[in-house]
């Protein structure tokens, strides 16, 4: 993939400049970051959305996490595993479910703008919440259930082995250590793309600016 774009420091996706500081790509090769996610970037830190705070966007469809600075920066790229079941939203009720517990249909990651940070889990000790409301965290892969082969599905060059999770989101462990852990210290923004949703209803603030433009293009 080419990072290039990521250099968002500007009001628009389309006016890019070069990266400071060579960011982390292990997303597969020739894996290609929709113009979704792309635009979305630009229209982050065009409205300043995420409000100088660092923000990830996270596509489900593909498989992938886009992590930047406050500034609109690309700090990395990288592949993730997301929850198991194709949804958009939380069961009520779930945050107080132990893993075991939840029924596979309820195993979704749920789309949207999340606020999150680090903070005390119950069984995990610190860790980073995305969503603390319906227990949503970005954790680096374990290794506690062999079968599930979360390494090798992160290590597969297609993204349509990733969904294994209970609803949370893994990273490798060099990727949450060099980039998510120092990136999300003091907390940030989490933009999760919708499986099925549409997305005026996850985004629709960044939609309606799609809309104005290109009746303004037009």
């Amino acid at each position: 993939m080419a990072l290039a774009f990521a250099s968002i420091g500007v009001a628009s996706a389309e006016d890019v400049t070069a990266q400071p500081v060579a960011a982390v790509d292990q997303l597969p090769q020739d894996q290609e970051v929709s113009d979704t996610v792309t635009e979305l970037a630009g229209w982050i830190v065009g409205t300043r959305d995420s409000q100088g705070y660092p923000f990830a966007i996270m596509d489900k469809a593909a498989a992938q996490i886009l992590v930047f600075d406050g500034a609109g920066r690309l700090r990395g790229a990288a592949p993730g595993l997301f929850g198991s079941a194709i949804g958009d939203h939380s069961a009520p009720g779930i945050a107080g479910l132990a893993l075991r517990e939840i029924p596979g249909r309820d195993r979704t990651t749920p789309a949207g703008r999340f606020v999150g940070g680090f903070g005390p889990s119950t069984d995990a000790g610190r860790v980073l919440w995305v969503d603390y409301d319906s227990a949503v965290s970005m954790h680096p892969t374990a290794t506690g259930v062999p079968t599930e082969k979360r390494a090798e599905r992160l290590a597969s060059p297609s993204p349509d082995d990733n969904r294994i999770t209970h609803g949370c989101i893994n990273v490798s462990p060099e990727f949450y250590e060099r980039i998510v852990r120092p990136t999300f210290e003091r907390g940030g923004v989490f933009y999760i793309l919708p499986d099925t949703a549409p997305l005026a209803e996850t985004f629709p603030a960044f939609v309606q600016s799609r809309v104005t433009e290109q009746r303004n293009d037009g």
